[in-house]
Order: structure tokens, then C-alpha cells, then sequence
């Protein structure tokens, strides 16, 4: 329950920085994200704002800085924000490292899919976190595949899964990975950058799937446009 409100403070604290629009509409907040392998550029959805506003936090604490790209899987995720891996050898186990609260899970499905590009939350799994709080700091951005339309409808049938219209049209001309829909938050997508992305998602791995060269975040700041 600590954890909880901590963060409800948080984003009651947070909900005052964000200009609105006309009508009521927040502002969608941007985070400049600069590697390695180039700049990303990612926006924040305000319908998950525990995880913005968490997110925010982080950035402006300037907690991502060095930290690096631990795990990268081709066709399927980049993950960062293990709090262990600024400067890690490469014979240390990453993945791990995180701080010490969870974010309660906004799983705002099927809203929020994992089409190419979204950002989500990564997480520990269902056997420990039944709830499906989110990592403090971990994130990943979604590579993924593309999908005829007789794979999804094949997984509708075998797997009980189903698309919304929006949903196919993504995965069949954009890619994704609809196997983590509704089960991980997904906070925020990639704006521009999706060829850094590549770049990182295309790096050599070794056994652990960690890229053989390091890949750093830089920094990462809000920007306006």
C-alpha cells in the first residue's frame, strides 16, 4: 500500500506540470532519448499517468543517463533501465536492477497495444507479480514482426486472441509483437528515431542477449516539440 501511495503522490504532484489544450486535453509530453546509435524521441501517453509521471521522474532526476541497453532481442524488443548497468562488465548478469517500489499495472487494452514502436513497462513474471506492476525504471521499446492476416486469425482461433480492426492494420503494415498485449503497460510510443531503434535492434547478442558492444543511453530530457 506504501508503494501505491507514493506513487498516487507522484502523479498528483506531476498533474500540475502538464499544460492543457483547449477542450481539457493534456499535452502529451515528450522525451528526447539520445544513444549510442542515434536520437529516439518518444511521447507519453496521459492515460497511464503513474507510468508518465514515473517516467518523468526519472528522466528529470537524470536516473537513465549511462545506463545501457542490457537486452535485445531482433525482431522483438530493446530493453533498458537496469539501475546495475551504467559501466557493467560484460560478465555481469543484467536485468535484475531496479529500485525499490513497483508501479501499479495500467493495462489500457485494447487502446494500448504493442504495435512496432510502443514503449512499455517491463516487469517481473505472472508467478511472482500476479498483479503485473510495472518495473520502477525498465522499459522496452517493441521492434517486432509483421503478421499476415491468417497468423492473427490463426492465434484467434489456437490462442484466443482477438484483434481489434486498428490492432491488424497495425500488425499486418507496421509489425509488433501481439503475444505481450494485455499483459504488460504499454505508456508511450516512439515519435520519431525508429531507425536508432533498428540500429540497436540489429547489434550481435551474446548468450544473455546482451548486445556485444555496449549501447548507452546518453541522456534523456523533455522537449517540447
Amino acid at each position: 500500500m506504501r508503494k501505491i501511495l507514493t506513487m498516487l503522490l507522484i502523479s498528483t504532484f506531476a498533474a500540475g506540470l502538464f499544460p492543457t489544450f483547449a477542450g481539457g486535453q493534456e499535452k502529451e509530453t515528450l522525451v528526447l532519448i539520445e544513444t549510442d546509435k542515434g536520437k529516439i524521441k518518444v511521447k507519453l501517453y496521459n492515460d497511464t499517468p503513474l507510468h508518465r509521471d514515473n517516467f518523468i521522474k526519472q528522466v528529470k532526476d537524470h536516473r537513465y543517463d549511462g545506463l545501457l541497453f542490457h537486452r535485445v532481442i531482433k525482431q522483438f524488443v530493446i530493453q533498458a533501465g537496469d539501475v546495475n548497468s551504467k559501466d557493467a562488465p560484460m560478465d555481469r548478469h543484467l536485468g535484475d536492477g531496479d529500485l525499490d517500489y513497483t508501479i501499479p499495472a495500467e493495462i489500457v487494452f485494447p487502446k494500448r497495444f504493442h504495435k512496432r514502436g510502443a514503449l512499455c513497462a517491463a516487469r517481473t513474471s505472472d508467478e511472482e507479480n500476479p498483479e503485473r506492476a510495472s518495473s520502477a525504471t525498465q522499459f522496452y521499446i517493441v521492434t517486432g514482426k509483421f503478421y499476415t492476416e491468417m497468423e492473427l486469425d490463426k492465434m484467434t482461433k489456437e490462442k484466443g486472441m482477438t484483434f481489434t480492426p486498428e490492432q491488424k492494420q497495425a500488425y499486418m503494415l507496421e509489425g509488433g509483437t501481439p503475444e505481450l498485449d494485455g499483459k504488460y503497460t504499454v505508456f508511450g510510443e516512439v515519435v520519431s528515431g525508429m531507425k536508432a531503434v533498428d540500429k540497436i535492434q540489429f547489434e550481435e547478442t551474446n548468450e544473455e542477449d546482451r548486445p556485444l558492444e555496449n549501447i548507452k543511453i546518453k541522456t534523456m530530457k523533455i522537449v517540447e516539440k
